[in-house]
């Protein structure tokens, strides 16, 4: 059964990436939540997508410029004063819920893997025990590379390796194929608009799992349901549950 991840905690429907769209989308029954981290200027992990503030909060200028307290006091927009979460937060809210944390991490605004984010990362989602419990995914294969080496004895539930479609259609299933082995990612996640069938056999027959973004309307969680997907990534949760069935 292909399972369902709440995209930035539901996207569509809640603020993204805030308390309150995660605490909707884990009492939903989508078996995942997804959601992206940064770095603050101590190496705090913060959950946002953007490297910078200008979009989904009352303030501006780079994540990483801005102390841990200094991120805290920022309200997201849209929530009537909630503030950025923490990993630490949305790993325990994940864990009480009995789910799947789809954790993505980022790069910084110069498209740079940020020095130290899996080790800062794998100690936060140890002290809440949710290693194991955590598919950890980046458009960084160096970042992989160093989270399958750093969780060679206790591993995570998975390591993700996402393709936007430019690179993908460049290099097609086989270059794929190489640089998810290369990294040692176990799946790679791609926007559903570049899947079909005979790309999806390919990626299965060698022994990866196969996931997507984008789903956010009927068309496309169908489309994702019916390629059979490990799992698809929607900003509506509650409309693919229903698809779903």
């Amino acid at each position: 059964m292909t399972k369902i991840a709440s995209h930035r905690g539901g996207a569509i429907l809640w603020p993204e990436n805030s308390l309150p769209a995660f605490r909707n989308a884990l009492a939903l029954p989508a078996e995942q939540l997804e959601l992206d981290v940064h770095l603050s200027a101590e190496g705090a992990v913060v959950v946002i997508h953007d490297a910078t503030l200008d979009r989904t909060t009352d303030a501006s200028g780079p994540v990483r410029a801005r102390s841990l307290a200094a991120l805290r006091a920022i309200r997201l927009k849209g929530t009537g004063g909630a503030g950025l979460p923490t990993l630490a937060e949305a790993a325990a809210l994940t864990r009480e819920a009995g789910k799947i944390l789809r954790l993505e991490l980022k790069a910084d605004g110069a498209g740079r893997p940020y020095p130290g984010i899996v080790p800062a990362c794998l100690a936060v989602l140890d002290a809440a025990a949710m290693r194991e419990r955590t598919v950890l995914m980046s458009f960084e294969s160096r970042t992989l590379a160093e989270a399958a080496a750093a969780t060679r004895e206790k591993g995570l539930a998975r390591l993700v390796f996402l393709l936007g479609e430019k690179p993908w259609r460049g290099m097609g299933p086989e270059g794929a194929i190489a640089l998810c082995g290369a990294c040692r990612a176990e799946e790679l996640g791609l926007p559903i608009g570049e899947l079909d069938a005979a790309s999806v056999g390919v990626l299965r027959a060698a022994g990866l799992g196969v996931s997507a973004w984008g789903c956010n309307d009927e068309a496309t969680i169908r489309q994702g349901l019916k390629l059979g997907l490990d799992v698809i990534a929607t900003d509506d949760p509650p409309l693919a549950l229903h698809l779903r069935g």
